[in-house]
């Protein structure tokens, strides 16, 4: 019996048209009313992410920044928070600086920008870098720039910086025969974060095993979900070989691909 599902957003839960159907959110309101949480779950800002999952019709519960948080909006609590540490952050931005790359930090759920961008919601720092982060805890940055040579020094230079990692990054960066789909980006965040790390730590929270959950995504980023849920679950716009990773494959985001899932489980006897 399945008791939570957690899903991706971009490529997964909406279309390319950054829509979330009809027929998803009625999947996931039935599913709900089974009395199974649907948590989604992303490389997102986590405010973002809450947006998200209100749009979806989706449970309180949310996980961004690629597993750097877990948040539940219904009680505005922090179920889990790991940020990076100052000096971490001090040496991304000047790295930033040095490639002339846009450097995006996400902190209590905004984004902090190194150069202005078109979005209104962005804020661009306009204090030293060594000040900012004394009160502002940082669970992710991320690079981003539409030179893909200069990610791709960045993506090596990024493994002699202590504690950090990548957890996401642009398709192309993993699998060279994939569109260049631009801006080319580095997601990058503590050591031992993940989606995966996060789905454990929720489900011990909520006191689920975690054979009795399930995870929807199409990404690299997504692995780590694969790799602990009771059944792992590709969309079929997925890269073939994430696709050849899991239990299953549903149709892509375009054709409702999550609603078909969730909407079988919805006609089983749990």
């Amino acid at each position: 019996m399945y008791k939570i599902i957690f899903i991706d957003i971009d490529g997964t839960l909406r279309n390319d048209k950054k829509e979330i159907t009809e027929k998803t959110k009625e999947a996931i309101c039935k599913t709900k009313e089974k009395g199974i949480y649907i948590v989604i779950c992303s490389g997102r800002p986590t405010k973002y992410v809450e947006e998200v999952s209100k749009k979806a019709l989706a449970s309180s519960y949310v996980i961004g920044c690629n597993g750097g948080e877990i948040y539940d909006y219904e009680e505005k609590k922090t179920i889990y928070l790991n940020a990076l540490k100052n000096e971490e952050v001090i040496a991304l931005w000047y790295m930033a600086e040095r490639y002339d790359v846009q450097l995006i930090m996400i902190s209590n759920g905004k984004r902090i920008v190194r150069k202005q961008t078109d979005d209104n919601t962005d804020i661009l720092l306009e204090e030293p870098i060594e000040n900012f982060v004394i009160n502002n805890p940082i669970t992710q940055c991320v690079f981003s720039s539409l030179e893909l040579e200069k990610i791709q020094h960045m993506k090596e230079e990024i493994k002699d910086v202590k504690n950090i990692e990548i957890v996401n990054l642009s398709k192309c960066l993993v699998n060279d025969k994939l569109p260049k789909e631009k801006p080319f980006f580095l997601d990058i965040t503590c050591k031992g974060t993940s989606k995966g790390n996060a789905i454990k730590k929720l489900c011990e929270y909520l006191k689920i095993d975690l054979k009795d959950s399930v995870a929807i995504g199409d990404s690299y980023n997504d692995i780590t979900m694969f790799e602990v849920v009771g059944h792992s679950v590709a969309m079929g716009n997925a890269p073939e070989d994430i696709k050849k990773m899991v239990d299953e494959v549903t149709d892509t985001n375009n054709e409702d691909g999550v609603a078909k899932f969730i909407g079988n489980l919805n006609k089983k006897v749990f």
